[in-house]
Order: C-alpha cells, then sequence, then structure tokens
C-alpha cells in the first residue's frame, strides 16, 4: 500500500476575481478558487462586510462563485474573497461598475494614417461603452458603411484594409453606437508607393582574382526617403556597412565591390530597403570562375612504332566548361626539358591516340582550357620509346647565295631533331648545268651549306637536297633552278633625249643593254642628275647628284622637281642584284621659264581715306626673268558679300612698291599679289587693311607698339641736309588727336649741329620759354575739348604704349608712291626696345634736353613750319618734333 506524506501549506490562488464594467440588466460571475494544505475555507465580503448583509434578488453566491443575473447601479461595490486555513489567510478583490453612458471613443480625432501600395492598413478606434456599442467604419465622401472582403472591424473598433491601392486614400470616420447613444471620430489615410529594388549584374559569372561590382538600383516614395535604410547580406548573413576586415569587400550605399574575388566570394547576395512603411529586397546569383584543376591519372595504352594511345582523368572546371584539352611532349634531344605542344582535342574528350615520330623517347602532359584560361599541367605521364626508322621528308627552302662572280653557296633549311627519324644524319646534294646532257656532280655534307664554284657567271643550275641517316635516305628529292654568282654590268645604256614637260619636269629615254651585258639579275636602272647653272643669272652651281630609280626593264622614266630656267646634266646607269654598271655619257638639257613662287610678303605700310600704299619682297625663286606684279583688290567688309575682283598689271618689276587710289572710305579691303614671268603668274601672297573715315589723316601702318619707359637709342640722320620727322603715336587713336598734333609737328633737318653748347645761346632759352607758354595753352584747350566730349593725350606719360616711327622726307616732297615700308618701320621698333643702354630720353648725346621730361614724357618744341599730323582709322594721336639744323 502507498502511502503520501503531506505537508502543511497556507493558501494560494488558483484563480482571483475579475474587475468589470456591466450595464443595468446585464449579468456576470466573479469566480475565486484557492488551494493550501490543509484546503483553505473562502468567504466573500462586499465593501469589508460579510456578503450576507449585502442580499440582492437573483444573485447567487457560493463558495467559489457570485453569479448576478440582473444587474443594477447598486451592484455597483467591491467584492473581496478570502481564503484561509491554519497556515494563513489572503483576500483578493474585485471592482464591479454598472453604468450605463454612451459610447466613449478613446482614439484622437483626425488622427493620421500611412502605409504602402499593397500592404494592410489598420486605422485605430479604441472606445468604451456601456451598454455594449456596435462600430461600423465608413469613407467620408461615401457616407456609407465599408463593404468587401478586404475590410475588417476589430473587436476593439479597428478597421484593418488589406492589399491597400492607391484609391484606398482619403478620410474614414469610425462610428460607435449603443442604447444610450453614438459618437465618431475622424481618420486620415494616405498610400505611398511601395520602394523597389533591383540588384545588379543579375548572376554574373566573374573570373578569380577580377573585381565584382554589384549596384542596388532603388526607387523610393519621397515621404520615405528620410527612412530608407539599405543593407547588403551574403546567404543571408549581414555585411557591416563599412568594409571587411582586409578591405576586399567595400560597401557604398547603393554599392557593393570585392576586389580580387576568390573562390569563397561565390553564393547569394542580397540588397534588402527598409523604411518607416515598407521593405523590399533583391538578390543575385554569384558565380566565381577559375581555371580549371589539372587533369589527373594519365594513362598510356595501345603502344605502337609510331602511336600510342593516351587516357586521363578531368579535374574540376570551377564552374566553367572546359574547352579543349592540350596535349605537350618531351622528347626533343637537342632540348632535353622542353615540352612543345603535340595536339589539341575537344573537352568532351578524355583519350587520344597519338601520332609519333620515330627515334624518340617520348612522355606527355595535358592541360585543360576553360573560358578563364588554362589550368596548369598535369603530372607527366610514363615515357614511351619508338624505333629509329629513315627519313620521311627531305630539306626545304633551297637557296642560293653568292658574294663573288660564279660562286654558288647552296643553303637549306636542316631537318629538325624530331624529323630525323634515327642516328647518322647527313645531307646529299646534287647539282648540274640546267639542260646540259652531263651527269649530276653530288656532294655529302652533315651541316646545311654547301660552296660551288661554276665555270660562267649568273648561269642557271639543277639543284637536289636529299636526308640520309643510317637507316636509309629519305624520299626522292625535287629539283629547284639556282643560278650562278652575278657580276656587276659591263655596258651603259645610251641616252636617246630628253622630252621637255614642263619647267620642273622631264622625260628620259634610253636603249637598254643587252642581256648578256647584264650579268646577273637586272633590277632596274638609274638616272643620276645635278643642276650645273641658273639661266637667269649664268651663276654656276656646285656638282649636287639626285638619284632615282627605276625597277625592271623598262627604257624611260620622268624627273621630277626640277629648278626652272636652269641648265642640267643627266646620266643613267644599270644596275643588278650585284650592284650598278658604269654610266652613260652625260646629256645636257634646259628647263625653261616657269611662273614665279609667291612674294615674301606683302604690307600695308600707309592709308588715307581714298589711298593706301602697298609695300612687298621679291620671290624666293624667280623661276624666270621677272616681268612685273599682278595687283587684285576688292571689298571684303566683314559680312558674306564680296566686292568685285579689281586688277592692277604692274609691269616694273624692279618696283616693290605701289600706291592705290580711289578707294572708299572706311571700308576694308582685302590685297592679292602675284609676281609673273612670261610663262604667267605664280601663287599669290595676301594682305587685309582698311581705309580712314571722312576727315581722318593719313598714317604709316604699324603693329608693334614701343613703352616710353623703356631704354631706347638716339636717333640717326644718315643723310646730311635731309629732313625728319619723328612721330609718336599711342595705341588707341582719337577722333580729334590732330590738334595736339598741329601745335607740336614741325619740321627740321638732321640734328649734326643742334647740340653745339645749344644750351648757352639765348634764343634757346626763349624758345624753352615760348613752348612752357605754349604746353600751358594747349593744356587748357585740351581741358576744355574733354569737357565737350573728347579726349586727347598731351603727353605720353610711363606706362602708355606708343610707337616710335622714323620716316625720311626730301626738301622737296612728292606724291610718289615709295612710302617708308613696314618691314623698316618695325625692324627700327625692335631695334628700340631691345635697347637697354641708357635710363631716359635726356640721356642721348648733347643738346636739347628740354624735349623730354626726366620720366620720358614728351614737351615739345614749336619752331618753323607747322603741318597737321596724321590720324589712323579709330583715331590713334600721331605726334611729330623736328630736328633742326
Amino acid at each position: 500500500m502507498t502511502s503520501f506524506a503531506l505537508f502543511p501549506e497556507p493558501p494560494r490562488w488558483t484563480k482571483k476575481p475579475q474587475s468589470g464594467v456591466y450595464s443595468t440588466g446585464s449579468s456576470g460571475i466573479l469566480l475565486c478558487e484557492a488551494e493550501g494544505e490543509p484546503q483553505p475555507t473562502i468567504k466573500w465580503r462586499v465593501n469589508g462586510s460579510p456578503i450576507d448583509n449585502h442580499p440582492f434578488a437573483g444573485d447567487v453566491v457560493f463558495p467559489r462563485e457570485i453569479s448576478f443575473t440582473n444587474l443594477q447601479p447598486n451592484h455597483t461595490a467591491v467584492y473581496q474573497c478570502e481564503a484561509s486555513n491554519v497556515h494563513g489567510t489572503i483576500l483578493a478583490s474585485a471592482n464591479i461598475d454598472v453604468v450605463d453612458v454612451r459610447p466613449l471613443i478613446q482614439t484622437k480625432d483626425e488622427e493620421n494614417y500611412a502605409t504602402v501600395v499593397g500592404y494592410s492598413a489598420f486605422l485605430d478606434c479604441k472606445f468604451f461603452a456601456s451598454p455594449e456599442a456596435i462600430v461600423s467604419w465608413q469613407k467620408v465622401e461615401e457616407a456609407k458603411p465599408l463593404e468587401g472582403k478586404r475590410y475588417h472591424i476589430h473587436e476593439n473598433g479597428t478597421l484593418q484594409i488589406n492589399r491597400t491601392t492607391e484609391e484606398d486614400a482619403g478620410s474614414y470616420s469610425c462610428w460607435v453606437e449603443n442604447a444610450i447613444g453614438k459618437t465618431a471620430v475622424t481618420a486620415n489615410l494616405d498610400i505611398r508607393n511601395a520602394t523597389k529594388l533591383r540588384v545588379s549584374p543579375k548572376n554574373p559569372r566573374v573570373p578569380k582574382s577580377h573585381m565584382l561590382e554589384l549596384h542596388c538600383e532603388n526607387k523610393c516614395d519621397s515621404h520615405l526617403k528620410h527612412s530608407l535604410k539599405l543593407s547588403w547580406s551574403k546567404d543571408g548573413e549581414a555585411f557591416e556597412m563599412n568594409a571587411t576586415e582586409d578591405g576586399r569587400i567595400i560597401i557604398d550605399g547603393t554599392n557593393l565591390t570585392i576586389s580580387n574575388v576568390t573562390l569563397e566570394d561565390r553564393g547569394v547576395y542580397s540588397c534588402t530597403a527598409l523604411t518607416a512603411l515598407d521593405s523590399a529586397a533583391d538578390v543575385t546569383q554569384v558565380t566565381v570562375l577559375d581555371v580549371p584543376d589539372p587533369p589527373e591519372s594519365l594513362h598510356l595504352s595501345e603502344r605502337q612504332n609510331r602511336s600510342v594511345r593516351l587516357s586521363w582523368e578531368a579535374g574540376d572546371d570551377h564552374n566553367s566548361n572546359i574547352n579543349e584539352y592540350i596535349i605537350e611532349f618531351e622528347g626533343n634531344k637537342e632540348e632535353p626539358g622542353r615540352w612543345e605542344e603535340l595536339t589539341r582535342v575537344q573537352g568532351k574528350e578524355t583519350t587520344l591516340v597519338l601520332h609519333l615520330a620515330p627515334y624518340v623517347r617520348y612522355q606527355f602532359r595535358v592541360i585543360a582550357v576553360n573560358e578563364v584560361g588554362r589550368s596548369q599541367p598535369s603530372q607527366p605521364s610514363d615515357h614511351h620509346e619508338t624505333p629509329p626508322a629513315a627519313p620521311d621528308k627531305n630539306p626545304q627552302h633551297i637557296r642560293v647565295q653568292a658574294s663573288q662572280p660564279k660562286e654558288m653557296i647552296i643553303k637549306w633549311e636542316p631537318l629538325k631533331s624530331m624529323e630525323q627519324n634515327g642516328p647518322g644524319l647527313e645531307y646529299r646534294v646534287s647539282w648540274k648545268p640546267q639542260g646540259a646532257p652531263v651527269e649530276w656532280e653530288e656532294e655529302t655534307v652533315t651541316n646545311h651549306t654547301l660552296r660551288v664554284m661554276t665555270p660562267t657567271v649568273y648561269a642557271p643550275y639543277d639543284v637536289q637536297v636529299q636526308a640520309v641517316n643510317q637507316l636509309g635516305s629519305g624520299p626522292e628529292p625535287q629539283s629547284v633552278t639556282l643560278y650562278s654568282g652575278e657580276d656587276y654590268p659591263d655596258t651603259a645604256p645610251v641616252i636617246h633625249g630628253v622630252d621637255i614637260i614642263n619647267s620642273t619636269l622631264v622625260k628620259v629615254s634610253w636603249s637598254t643593254i643587252p642581256k648578256d651585258r647584264v650579268h646577273g639579275h637586272l633590277k632596274g636602272y638609274q638616272i643620276n642628275w645635278w643642276k650645273t647653272k641658273s639661266l637667269l643669272d649664268g651663276r654656276t652651281h656646285p656638282k649636287e647628284v639626285n638619284t632615282l630609280r627605276f625597277s625592271g626593264q623598262r627604257n624611260h622614266g620622268m624627273v621630277p622637281s626640277l629648278d626652272a630656267f636652269s641648265e642640267f646634266h643627266l646620266t643613267v646607269l644599270a644596275y643588278n642584284s650585284k650592284g650598278a654598271g658604269p654610266e652613260s655619257e652625260p646629256y645636257t638639257f634646259q628647263t625653261p621659264e616657269g611662273v614665279p613662287e609667291q612674294p615674301t610678303f606683302l604690307k600695308v605700310i600707309k592709308v588715307d581715306k581714298d589711298t593706301a600704299t602697298l609695300s612687298w619682297g621679291l620671290p624666293t625663286k624667280l623661276n624666270g626673268n621677272l616681268t612685273g606684279y599682278l595687283l587684285q583688290y576688292q571689298i571684303i567688309n566683314d559680312t558674306y558679300e564680296i566686292g568685285e575682283l579689281n586688277d592692277i598689271n604692274i609691269t616694273t618689276p624692279s618696283k616693290p612698291s605701289w600706291r592705290l587710289s580711289n578707294l572708299s572710305a572706311t571700308t576694308k579691303y582685302k590685297f592679292y599679289l602675284r609676281a609673273c614671268t612670261s610663262k604667267g603668274c605664280g601663287k599669290p601672297v595676301t594682305e587685309e587693311s582698311s581705309t580712314l573715315g571722312e576727315g581722318s589723316k593719313d598714317i604709316g601702318k604699324i603693329s608693334e607698339e614701343v613703352n616710353l619707359t623703356q631704354k631706347i637709342h638716339p636717333i640717326e640722320v644718315f643723310e646730311h641736309g635731309a629732313e625728319h620727322i619723328v612721330r609718336l603715336m599711342t595705341k588707341n587713336w582719337g577722333d580729334n588727336d590732330s590738334i595736339f598734333q598741329d601745335v607740336i609737328e614741325t619740321r627740321g633737318r638732321e640734328y649734326a649741329g643742334l647740340y653745339d653748347d645749344i644750351s648757352t645761346q639765348g634764343w634757346f632759352i626763349g624758345l624753352m620759354c615760348a613752348v612752357a607758354l605754349l604746353t600751358l595753352m594747349l593744356l587748357t584747350v585740351c581741358f576744355v575739348k574733354r569737357n565737350r566730349g573728347g579726349k586727347y593725350s598731351v603727353q605720353l606719360t610711363t606706362g602708355q604704349l606708343a610707337s616710335l616711327i622714323v620716316s625720311k622726307q626730301e626738301k622737296a616732297p612728292s606724291d610718289s608712291d615709295e612710302k617708308p615700308l613696314k618691314g623698316s618701320l618695325r625692324s627700327l621698333n625692335r631695334d628700340m626696345q631691345a635697347t637697354e643702354s641708357a635710363d631716359s630720353l635726356v640721356e642721348y648725346g648733347e643738346g636739347d634736353h628740354g624735349l623730354f621730361n626726366e620720366d620720358g614724357s614728351f614737351i615739345g618744341a614749336y619752331t618753323g613750319s607747322k603741318e597737321k599730323g596724321s590720324v589712323e582709322s579709330n583715331g590713334s594721336s600721331t605726334a611729330t618734333f623736328p630736328l633742326r639744323a
């Protein structure tokens, strides 16, 4: 009989009464259970008093429960359950509230909710109601309850909308109604676009050691951008967002980069996007490719004298199918240890019969090839040795080489080690004159060359070379034709004549030399020519021979690029492989006149409103007697239209300048100048320039500026008694600059005696006073003019760019066309700019320092006759001062 020991135990709850809220007339129940040892006694109390003192009609009280059948407001109280035994007492309370109120919605009105397309939306409507209430939802604009399988109302009032669409966005009303009344709140629902992802490339196949780049292209609703988070994982294991320890894997937001890919990098890579409302993911399968493992288990079978079967097992292809196998062998006696390719077989094959050569000790190995590359070679197979045999072939590429006449050095390509087929290889060489009824001469050698002397120069011979070893001879050899050594041609062609094609091109004709005088293979003819003198000036030229070769058998040739109007000597010779033969007797011919080259330059040295003076240089090559020039000009104002071309024939070739008149004012012209001989005119040289406006002064054209603060040379007068003018011109011309010129421009003779004790003469002191007074007056006039809108420079101060022009004029100026050349003016400019021998203009020689201030500014002098200065287009002021004798 089994007995159980009972231990004393105080009461403990197994079920406690629960508080509740009830409506009038409803029913309810309170449960109270406890256990202990001994079994506890349960008593009920109401508001602290025994329940017997609070009887209610219809209520049933049991030790373990109280049942209410018709609750009334006076049932509202605190009900207590007391469980006790000899070891202790425990107490549990429950509140019973009996009330009747209209529904109270605890969720805020106008609450905003959001979800994404395709997800479920949950709109809250928490409430309290007694008696029980009914909950209904409707869209505000539709004013009718929601119906359909997509809508579900939970017991707590929450509305669930499944598989939302953009049309579900809007305002919703939650209505809660009981017997006492009803109430409602409004909820607003926004529908966002779902987040989308795409990982690229899809399922890439990456060779080992290469770089892999994955990109996670995402599209997210603008309202969710702030909460978007991207993450990467491989085979379900997340990556850290910065990088791996070794730096091979780098994650930069949407990009995942793996450098130096290894086989362990293969797997499924996933990019996941998480926002406040949804998530999305996309995956790609990465396959890592590598060269195959080397083939294994090489085996030789079916051994024959000239063949053997090789078999092997394929290694791992590392995710890339094997395309082919390469079978290599080692056995070359000349290069032991060197592996050579024997053959190839498709990747699906793992056995092959190999065709072999005699007298070789073979060993084989196999290499597997896939799209990534070649595997390492397999381990070598066993050896297989083939027996010797007679040669299977004779030498190829039989040729001759000769360094002297009648000699034949016969050469050929020797047989390779694998082609010898046996020991003791030699070459049997046979030869005889071609077509001659004589016996073959022969000689056996071990190397691949043989020298033979023949009785005649450049004679054809039939030659054969046959391979021989200790086991026999090779196949019957084929004859080849070779020639004995050449000699130089021993005769010269005869020149028939030279036909003049034009001033720089002639055609030379000659007679070919006899074949028996060539003494070899005729390669062609060579023309030598040299210029002896110019017909223009009769000057002789040193001999400079030019050469032109014409290949093949021919009797004429063209000689180009000759100088026109010149005398030449010409010879012809034949040449063969040995070299050139003797030259023919020199043939003398003369080239006619041609058209000249273009003049070396064309410059516009002076322009006015209706005239322009041009200067030019002679052509480098006249190509004949110069007869004159063709000057053409046309209007080219800045439009697409150009004016009519005007021609002027200049018949004085010694004249290097021309003055054009009757031009239009303020007009841009383009000038073309061609030099001419009796054969015509050559290519033109061009220049462009614009005439001045009405009222402007004529000026000399210059293109370079002189900074007056630079150190410059004093001006020299080269001819005693001649008049000179020095003009200082600012870079920017003004329309009214002639006022300045009228005051300061004077003429004078050379300065040879100007500085002879001039500072001690009274007239000089008076002159300087007059100059100072005139300068003051000029400043006043310029100030007035400037206030009226004009701008005039009264002196050239430091920092202004100017040009210094020296123009020589005779005492009686004429209207001739001979003006200072623009080129000569530029040369004067360059000389002055380059001079660094003085600090200012006052340092030049002896004499009138009053012409310049110490800073180089020009003051001017006013003596003698006064002439207007000139103004260039766009108007830059020109100031001239005299050098008096």
